[in-house]
């Protein structure tokens, strides 16, 4: 949309309120002049009355008449020449203030004009502004900040895309290699396509397990900051048991040393997304155990803060790489292609610590393994209405 060309800038407002502020300063000293004059030229209020005064011409003028006389000339000239300098000084004083006003604002144009610039390819330039250390160059830094910000969310953005197609790609092209192979074979008999079913379901079941995490990611991130849809009174302990009794099977095949330790944990919030925090902190310490590992679970509070600690053994973490695993599509050194999971479980277990107000630590285990602490504000702490 075209701006009208005479419009109310910021600008013309500050040079108007400059000239307006200068130009009354500059009455008032004049008026303050014209008083002191009109007081001080008054010599014949001593003199008697009917007291006349000699002029320079010869002649003679009644003194009261005389003062009068020198005191509207006196006040008439500085009048006239008081005005001619407050003009003066008005016009110098808008136009100073119009060019010092376009420099102090230029770093707002620079804002202007890079946020007119920013677009997916663009989101690199920055005001950069070199300016003096005042509230305009906060405002710069600020809008630089934001722009880095910006930036990272964006790119994180298109990683997540990026491998989010990547890992829903690689299931259905598992189904429709193995589905053209085996429809292509003349020769198949039904033990071949009982095999090509089973090799489909595996593939579709992590399909749709992917789409589960992905749409409970979104769910969980759309919570942070916000009030939570749902918020209830639960335990972390239950919730912890539950994910427990689920993967009993897969403990007793790798045959874990499972210790528990689950005081009462009371926290408000959304149970399905709690379940699913403790669930994919289980899950993931199973994942990526190995043979005969051992898996601690511990919950409790103390009043203020409630908490869960899941711990495992399993292969060696970098230091360095643990607050990566937090990131989607990271598992801790393996290769995205090929490994057990989405890649979304800490991911998960970050935005549900956001949703619900809480934080979640992670500390690479000497010899290998991790252990994973998530703290939440304890019940008693949170207004359920």
């Amino acid at each position: 949309m075209r701006r009208p060309s005479l419009r109310p800038t910021l600008r013309l407002r500050l040079t108007l309120l400059n000239g307006v502020l200068l130009v009354g300063a500059g009455v008032l000293l004049m008026l303050l002049a014209w008083l002191l004059v009109r007081d001080a030229l008054r010599p014949t209020d001593e003199l008697l009355p009917g007291t006349t005064v000699l002029l320079a011409d010869g002649t003679s003028l009644d003194a009261a008449v005389w003062q009068q006389r020198m005191v509207a000339a006196a006040s008439g000239e500085l009048l006239a020449k008081g005005l001619a300098v407050l003009l003066a000084i008005g016009a110098v004083g808008v136009v100073g203030a119009y060019a010092v006003a376009g420099r102090a604002l230029r770093p707002l144009q620079q804002v202007t004009a890079t946020a007119r610039r920013l677009g997916e390819t663009t989101l690199d330039q920055r005001i950069s502004y070199t300016g003096a250390d005042d509230e305009v160059a906060e405002l710069a830094d600020t809008f630089d900040a934001m722009l880095d910000r910006i930036a990272a969310a964006f790119e994180t953005q298109k990683r997540f895309v990026a491998n989010a197609s990547h890992e829903l790609r690689t299931p259905l092209a598992v189904m429709r290699t193995e589905i053209d192979v085996t429809l292509s074979d003349d020769e198949a008999d039904a033990a071949e396509y009982r095999r090509m079913a089973t090799v489909v379901r595996d593939a579709s079941e992590r399909a749709n397990g992917l789409v589960d995490a992905l749409l409970v990611l979104a769910r969980s991130e759309a919570q942070k900051g916000r009030r939570l849809g749902r918020r209830t009174e639960c335990d972390l302990a239950a919730g912890t048991a539950n994910a427990l009794s689920a993967v009993r099977r897969e403990v007793d095949r790798i045959k874990l040393d499972v210790r528990t330790s689950l005081e009462p944990a009371p926290v408000v919030g959304d149970p399905g997304l709690l379940d699913r925090l403790a669930g994919n902190l289980i899950e993931n310490a199973i994942r990526y155990n190995h043979l005969h590992g051992r898996l601690w679970v511990r919950t409790g509070s103390d009043g203020q803060r409630s908490w869960l600690v899941v711990g495992n053994t399993g292969f060696e973490v970098d230091p360095a790489e643990v607050p990566g695993l937090f990131e989607p599509f990271r598992r801790g050194g393996r290769e995205r292609t090929g490994a057990r999971g989405s890649g979304l479980g800490l991911s998960i277990v970050r935005a549900v610590c956001d949703a619900h107000g809480g934080a979640v630590t992670a500390v690479a285990q000497p010899g290998g393994g991790l252990e994973v602490t998530v703290t939440l504000p304890a019940a008693e702490q949170v207004s359920i209405g």
